[in-house]
């Protein structure tokens, strides 16, 4: 078993959906992340948070295992994110952001993270993704990241360069479409792969996962679900489990890929059955695997 580090966001999200609301509730891409894959393996989080983050918070990480010496406190405001979404729960409508702290977020590795042999950098400046990779002390064995349209648009540049480091990279099928200029998305997949990262995972929501490696396609559904209630950090949840299983078994091959992709589909379809963490908070292991074997029976078609 390996450990995992994640850089990325620490927020309070305020989120309306026809199924109910939250004010001030944990967020953030790190924190989704982070929670997803402490079910599986030791993870370390470098983020930041400002002075007025709820304690309660820390010790919801903390009780999960996730080593939290990495989050700095700042003096501020935490990064705050607002959002409503319709009765089409696939994207929402972004209704206010206040970057307060995360602003002049500047990641810096502790003593032994740079060493840390599974590394995600999650949605954050591409600018700073790269600096995370300067810090390390040693290549680590599996490098993912995720992105999203504001840097393929502003920073395409410093995102190219970025990519050119990476082994996976996980986007939404929009992302990846913008991503590669091209509108059809196995194509899309398969151009990005060619900028560095050999894997290309693509997250679609209510349409499952599409997984692009060694030149070889994977697909898998999302799991149906009766009742959900917010999609908000679904594809953070989703990377937590992916790169959680992959760290857990330190394997990088193919095979294990594949299930990765499909404990990061069971991650992600526990996080919308409830507001931001509060589904993961009673989620028991006994549980995952339950939900991983009927994915098993979901996708398998006998010869």
């Amino acid at each position: 078993m390996s450990e995992l580090l994640v850089v990325g966001s620490v927020a309070l999200d305020s989120v309306e959906t026809p199924f109910g609301k939250v004010q001030e509730a944990l967020g953030g891409s790190a924190t989704y992340f982070s929670y997803s894959a402490s079910f599986f393996t030791g993870v370390h989080l470098v983020a930041t948070v400002g002075e007025d983050f709820p304690e309660a918070h820390l010790k919801l990480l903390e009780d999960r295992g996730v080593e939290i010496g990495g989050l700095q406190t700042s003096r501020g405001r935490t990064f705050r994110w607002s959002g409503q979404y319709g009765y089409d729960l696939s994207e929402a409508k972004t209704l206010e952001t206040q970057l307060n702290v995360f602003a002049e977020f500047r990641p810096v590795l502790g003593e032994g993270l740079g060493r840390t042999p599974f590394l995600f950098l999650a949605n954050i400046d591409p600018e700073l993704q790269l600096d995370v990779l300067c810090q390390m002390k040693e290549r680590p064995r599996l490098v993912a990241l995720d992105t999203m349209n504001f840097w393929i648009q502003g920073k395409r540049e410093a995102l190219r360069r970025v990519l050119a480091e990476v082994d996976v990279v996980t986007v939404n099928d929009g992302e990846a479409r913008q991503l590669a200029s091209e509108p059809n998305l196995i194509r899309a997949a398969r151009a990005i792969s060619t900028m560095g990262p050999r894997t290309v995972v693509v997250k679609r929501g209510e349409y499952g996962a599409l997984l692009l490696t060694e030149d070889r396609l994977f697909f898998v559904p999302a799991y149906p679900l009766e009742s959900v209630y917010d999609p908000t950090g679904a594809g953070d949840t989703f990377a937590g489990g992916f790169m959680g299983y992959l760290a857990a078994q330190d394997r990088v091959d193919a095979a294990a890929m594949r299930r990765a992709v499909v404990y990061g589909s069971v991650m992600a379809s526990f996080t919308v059955e409830d507001f931001s963490l509060k589904r993961l908070t009673r989620l028991t292991p006994a549980d995952i695997n339950e939900r991983y074997m009927a994915f098993h029976d979901l996708i398998r078609v006998e010869p």
